[in-house]
């Protein structure tokens, strides 16, 4: 397979096993409810070492990852700040920020890309999916990065996404797509996982129900498909009494017994002259789903506008060059996740993941749990604050903006211009807003269809006598046609509290780096659940899972052939004294407690692994209670 050759390839290749591992830290008071470092995170710092902290927890765990990093056109100043140990890349650091007189930037961004997908690879469950948004700067280079680090048989979809419906007349062609690289460690199981979307308003409109069929709207599906094969070119008899062969080249979809059922069932259809080709019905409420297309147009799928304005309306005064809609999170969570999946985004900028998880929890009652990264100043004041304000509510004033109606306006629509100022001014009319000087920005060329030929226009139908408008929902109802897409907005000044999703999470800093040396000095010592946490997984490459009730002192976790022990307090004088060594009695302690336990999940005992300072008891004692040992410190030099 083709590889991808950048500067500075060699030296962060491995550069993730050479990342320290530094423990979550909850900060309280910065998240929303108690601080549980297994529920729902949001993690300041720089995104590489977070994810080397978060392999201990979620390692195979996260379900769906989704990352917006820079998208390098040279004018965001993002800085490559890794550290690796090497002369050509402290000569890079001394260039930072990267921008667009940097002649190394797609090297450098590479080379900043490469060991956080390795670990976010290693994050991603066997059923997970990655979802990477990037623009035409560096996505062709990400599909040889992610080749490289998932196989090329890991590729599942490139999907074009509409980020923008306006049209920028100063550039030679105008960008309205950004791509959606879709990678999973197994994309056919993932296939197999994978949910449908909702049909949009358009593709509801291609069924209908002409003939008043109590089972409602229908569309009619061909019977012939392309192929010749024998046994699928029988005659098929229409109603009045033609008979009909598959169209030349090709042959019917399914067998003769299958057809007879079809027409048992009076789903048999030949038109409205019941002697056309072959069919059958198909009933909208059996297709309620699709299968995910790689074109997600803007009116299904949200826009950068959009995710500005989302900003704006949680009272957010900040600008982001590439917002994210909820929408589109929203879209994708629905394909990649299931009611208790874990999200990841460790690129999480305003924080929308976050805020599309608990809507989409709201909206099923799911538990789906999120983790955001975010390695900039803003993380709690943007990232964090967002989340806050989508749990638990908040108070706000200014403008807010509701879609009425969105649809993109052809020639043969435009035509029917009448048609579609009346649906506006019904909307109008439903609002209570029917009337005043509400005015359609058609362009300085256009007319309203209902004007006379002296440009005066017609009185607008009154409101049936007897019929009184709604309660004013909008200040003012606002309809345009932007570059060819005709947009009914209904706009509302409001001082209120606005309703929160509920949920929790924990804000989380990240600790000083388990340092060896001063682990040996006792110098910021780290605590038992974070040193645990990284030894079982270093130990055993699984995640620590929760302990047992009533589980003994010293006891880490259960993995798959062994019970995970720690004789360890973050005290130096403890590590030197005998308490911490592993002596006859403690060996006899687990191994009676172990066999206990595995006796009442009826499987034969398993082996005992003991990290402690010391030990005081033999090779053959040990192995007679069924324990390997591994000292302290020199097991942290261990990785996975």
């Amino acid at each position: 397979m083709p590889e991808i050759v950048f500067k500075g390839k060699e030296y962060v290749y491995n550069h993730h096993l050479t990342v320290p591992y530094r423990p979550l830290e909850p900060q309280e008071g910065k998240g929303v409810g108690a601080p549980d470092l297994s529920g729902n995170l949001v993690i300041h710092g720089d995104n590489l070492h977070a994810l080397k902290s978060l392999l201990p927890r979620c390692a195979g765990a996260v379900d769906l990852i989704f990352i917006d990093p820079p998208y390098n056109t040279g004018n965001e100043g993002w800085c490559y700040s890794d550290g690796v140990n090497s002369p050509i890349m402290k000569e890079w650091l001394s260039t930072n920020p990267v921008d667009g007189e940097d002649m190394l930037r797609h090297d450098k961004w590479l080379c900043m890309m490469w060991p956080r997908l390795v670990l976010l690879r290693e994050l991603l469950s066997e059923t997970g999916s990655i979802w990477i948004t990037l623009d035409d700067n560096e996505v062709h280079r990400a599909r040889m990065v992610l080749d490289e680090i998932f196989g090329d048989d890991g590729f599942v979809a490139s999907i074009v996404w509409q980020a923008r419906y306006s049209v920028s007349n100063d550039a030679s062609v105008s960008n309205s797509h950004n791509h959606i690289l879709v990678y999973s460690r197994a994309p056919e199981t993932w296939k197999l996982l994978r949910n449908k979307v909702d049909r949009d308003e358009k593709q509801s409109r291609q069924y209908s129900n002409p003939d008043n069929d109590p089972n409602g709207p229908w569309r009619a599906i061909p019977w012939d498909a392309p192929n010749i094969r024998e046994n699928l070119s029988y005659p098929i008899r229409t109603p009045k009494g033609s008979l009909r062969f598959p169209p030349k080249g090709r042959c019917w979809s399914r067998e003769e017994s299958q057809w007879l059922e079809v027409v048992e069932k009076g789903l048999a259809y030949f038109g409205q002259g019941e002697d056309g080709a072959p069919s059958f019905k198909r009933y909208l409420k059996e297709a309620e789903t699709v299968v995910p297309t790689t074109w997600w147009a803007h009116d299904t799928s949200g826009h950068t506008d959009e995710a500005s304005k989302e900003l704006a309306n949680f009272g957010m005064d900040v600008f982001f060059a590439t917002p994210k809609p909820v929408r589109l999170l929203e879209k994708i969570i629905r394909i990649a996740t299931r009611p208790d999946s874990l999200v990841l985004d460790s690129f999480a900028g305003s924080g929308t993941t976050a805020h599309a998880v608990l809507k989409a929890n709201a909206k099923d009652g799911g538990s789906r749990k999120f983790i955001l990264v975010e390695g900039e100043a803003y993380a709690d004041t943007l990232t964090a604050e967002r989340v806050r304000r989508a749990i638990k509510g908040y108070a706000w004033e200014g403008t807010q903006r509701e879609t009425l109606l969105e649809e993109k306006i052809t020639l043969t629509q435009f035509k029917k211009a009448g048609e579609w100022l009346a649906k506006v001014d019904a909307i109008k009319r439903a609002e209570g807003l029917l009337g005043g000087d509400e005015q359609m920005e058609l362009g300085a060329q256009s007319h309203h269809p209902s004007s006379t030929s002296s440009g005066q226009a017609k009185p607008l139908p009154p409101v049936g006598e007897g019929v009184r408008p709604q309660r004013k929902r909008f200040d003012k109802i606002e309809t345009k046609i932007d570059d060819g897409v005709l947009r009914v907005e209904g706009v509302r000044r409001i001082s209120e509290m606005a309703p929160g999703l509920g949920g929790s999470f924990t804000y989380c800093t990240l600790g000083d780096a388990v340092d060896l040396d001063k682990l040996l000095s006792g110098e910021k010592l780290p605590t038992f659940d974070a040193l645990g946490a990284w030894l079982f997984y270093t130990a055993t490459g699984g995640v620590l899972p929760p302990a047992p009730k009533q589980a003994p002192a010293w006891y880490l976790g259960e993995a798959k052939d062994s019970h995970v022990w720690l004789v360890y307090k973050p005290e130096l004088n403890f590590l030197k004294s005998p308490e911490a060594a592993l002596t006859l009695s403690l060996a006899k302690q687990f191994h009676t407690w172990g066999k206990q336990h595995d006796a009442t999940r009826e499987r034969k005992p398993l082996r005992h692994l003991v990290f402690a300072p010391a030990k005081y008891l033999s090779n053959r004692q040990l192995q007679e209670h069924g324990v390997d040992y591994a000292p302290l410190p020199f097991a942290l030099y261990r990785e996975a």
